[in-house]
């Protein structure tokens, strides 16, 4: 089953480490599932290719989705796709999940593959995109990342699904916030869409329609330049997601 419109849960969370395992999914991954209205076995999509589709991830993830009682596949681009057709094994999931790693890496290995173009026909057919971190980001037009170097830059050429600019690790990375306010500032990025860790944007085509939290004491923030060029951060109101 698909969401009843194109949906994206862009995070900086979704993971906890539990007493058994390596992995274990927490709030928002569950909540990525709620979106696509699925009332059968919950099947999920993982892409690792910002880490170079590591295998020993996969296993983990698959682990967890086990315990949680989803079908895991993984769609791997290295050494080649795991699949024939790329399109077809994504349009026949309930939610894509992409991991985090190297965005700048991740979007040039989509575009080779032509995944650029194949994820607007996904989404638009109600699959439910998510991901973390570089999952996050290049569903927007750009944002901050560490792709280059340990110095945040810009990266510019997301897949732009949504009209804006993303902030990931906000509230745990020192550089995070000062660098997003900096390149709002100077016009580098536009109206930018912040979570701290365990914080998710929800999106309806391409509207923002909520903030959610997997972890207590948590928000988003949406960080513009006001007429008078000062940087405006923000606030959004944020719901805590069941336990």
């Amino acid at each position: 089953m698909t969401a009843d419109q194109p949906t994206i849960l862009a995070t900086s969370g979704g993971y906890v480490r539990p007493e058994r395992g390596d992995l274990a999914f927490a709030g928002l991954v569950h909540h990525a599932v709620d979106l696509s209205g699925t009332s059968s076995r919950p099947t999920i999509c993982q892409l690792g290719t910002a880490m170079g589709d590591p295998r020993p991830f996969n296993a983990a993830f698959s682990e967890a989705g086990a315990v949680a009682g989803y079908e895991i596949t993984h769609l791997n681009l290295f050494p080649m796709p795991s699949v024939e057709d790329l399109e077809a094994h994504l349009l026949a999931r309930d939610v894509v999940w992409v991991n985090g790693g190297s965005v700048a890496n991740l979007l040039a290995v989509w575009r080779v593959h032509g995944l650029d173009a194949i994820f607007r026909r996904v989404w638009e057919a109600g699959v439910v995109l998510a991901g973390v971190s570089a999952g996050s980001i290049c569903w927007y037009r750009g944002g901050t990342t560490d792709s280059f170097g340990p110095e945040l830059q810009a990266v510019d050429n997301g897949l732009a699904l949504l009209p804006f600019d993303n902030g990931v690790h906000y509230d745990s990375e020192a550089r995070r916030r000062p660098t997003v306010h900096r390149m709002v500032a100077d016009g580098t990025l536009g109206e930018t869409h912040c979570t701290d860790d365990g914080v998710a944007l929800v999106y309806r085509g391409t509207e923002l329609v909520e903030a959610v939290t997997e972890v207590d004491g948590k928000s988003a923030y949406i960080v513009t330049k006001g007429a008078d060029g000062r940087v405006v951060e923000t606030p959004l109101d944020t719901r805590r997601l069941p336990r």
